[in-house]
């Protein structure tokens, strides 16, 4: 009895620890990294196309002749509409922190899940 008790409750733990949004940008990039390897090739392209319009748009808000260039990835959760509801950054540029921003409440296409999380990856070549 007190197996199969201790079984659930480890069960249960591990599943609200899957639920549970992810605290750190490290948490968040790992797990947006196993939702998109999870999509079938349609379903990746869908939501490429729909992150390329989303970066396109926040790209054009931000950038300025002098922007600083360096490398950052954004982070995002999407809600069960596609609804960025939350993201992390890696990177400190102000170019990063306002793509950040702009991408936050931007609308992606839904997810086969939710939460599911995704990544924006930039680096710029001259």
């Amino acid at each position: 009895m007190m197996r199969g008790i201790l079984f659930a409750w480890v069960l249960s733990a591990t599943s609200l620890a899957h639920a549970q949004s992810p605290t750190d940008y490290s948490d968040a990039k790992r797990r947006a990294d196993a939702d998109e390897a999870s999509l079938p090739a349609a379903s990746a392209s869908a939501l490429r196309d729909a992150q390329g319009s989303a970066l396109e748009a926040a790209i054009a808000g931000c950038a300025t002749p002098t922007a600083d260039t360096s490398p950052f990835v954004v982070v995002a959760e999407l809600d069960a509409s596609g609804k960025v509801v939350r993201t992390w950054r890696e990177g400190g540029t102000p170019l990063a922190i306002c793509v950040q921003k702009r991408i936050n409440g931007s609308t992606l296409s839904a997810p086969p899940r939710a939460p599911f999380f995704t990544s924006f990856e930039l680096s710029f070549t001259r």
